[in-house]
């Protein structure tokens, strides 16, 4: 009488096809919360490299017939030896740190585009939300005379809302000056360059002057003409690019 034989099992241990389905789940999640979120693509990159530097894929097949006894080694063990390689931790780390930075520059965004619709300002300083944090745009001629950097009494009216939003947070804030291509040069601004840099400074002193602001949260600079945000060949772009922007960043004063 003959006995059938029991064909032998091929492919990977049992424990292996959930295990993989577990870590392709969690690369799921981090795809949609990448998806769901700004990205940064400079830290996206390293998290790239990382991946790609570590034999993580190793653990995912079970489709691949293994060969030879089996290994003594435990499923702890294994489990242990993936996560040191993937550095779980530091990974979950980096994206509950991303989440909350996803979070305080939404709820900033949120509390700046109140404030401007409730002092009834959106049609005169927009607020748009970058990676760096919330960018309110003020015109020239809201600010200053023609090639001046003295603020103008109408001005000071829309800095004062600015001041009183600035009181109320604790953010970083960099003021930025901006000109158009039309030369200037006389003895108290040689060049677009030194005028930017002018209105970004008078902006700067006369919330340091009129409000309870720190300096230490301030810092200027004074891009001239270089970073136009139209293109200045009419005089309604020339008058876009003529602009300064006050940006509050997501870093908080410690």
């Amino acid at each position: 009488m003959n006995r059938k034989r029991r064909p032998q099992k091929k492919g990977s241990p049992k424990w292996m096809v959930t295990y993989s389905d577990m870590i392709t789940l969690i690369l799921v999640f981090f795809i949609l919360l990448f998806s769901m979120s700004q990205i940064d693509m400079q830290k996206f990159d390293m998290i790239t490299d990382s991946f790609q530097d570590r034999a993580i894929l190793d653990f995912l097949s079970s489709t691949t017939p293994v060969e030879g006894p089996p290994s003594n080694t435990s499923l702890s063990d294994d489990i242990d030896e993936v996560e040191e390689e993937m550095d779980v931790d530091g990974m979950m780390d980096y994206l509950e740190a991303w989440e909350k930075k996803e979070d305080a520059l939404a709820n900033l965004m949120d509390d700046v585009q109140q404030f401007l619709e409730e002092e009834d300002l959106t049609d005169d300083i927009t607020a748009t939300r970058t990676e760096e944090g919330v960018v309110l745009v003020l015109q020239d001629s809201i600010l200053f005379r023609p090639a001046e950097a003295i603020v103008l009494e109408s001005g000071q009216l829309f800095l004062n809302e600015v001041g009183i939003l600035l009181e109320e947070i604790p953010n970083h804030v960099r003021i930025e000056g901006h000109t158009d291509t039309r030369p200037i040069a006389n003895y108290r601004y040689p060049s677009n360059w030194e005028l930017s840099g002018a209105r970004a400074s008078s902006v700067i002193r006369y919330l340091l002057n009129n409000f309870d602001l720190d300096e230490q949260r301030f810092s200027l600079i004074g891009h001239g003409e270089v970073n136009p945000i139209a293109k200045n060949d009419t005089e309604e772009n020339m008058a876009k690019n003529r602009r300064v922007e006050i940006i509050i960043l997501e870093v908080e004063l410690e």
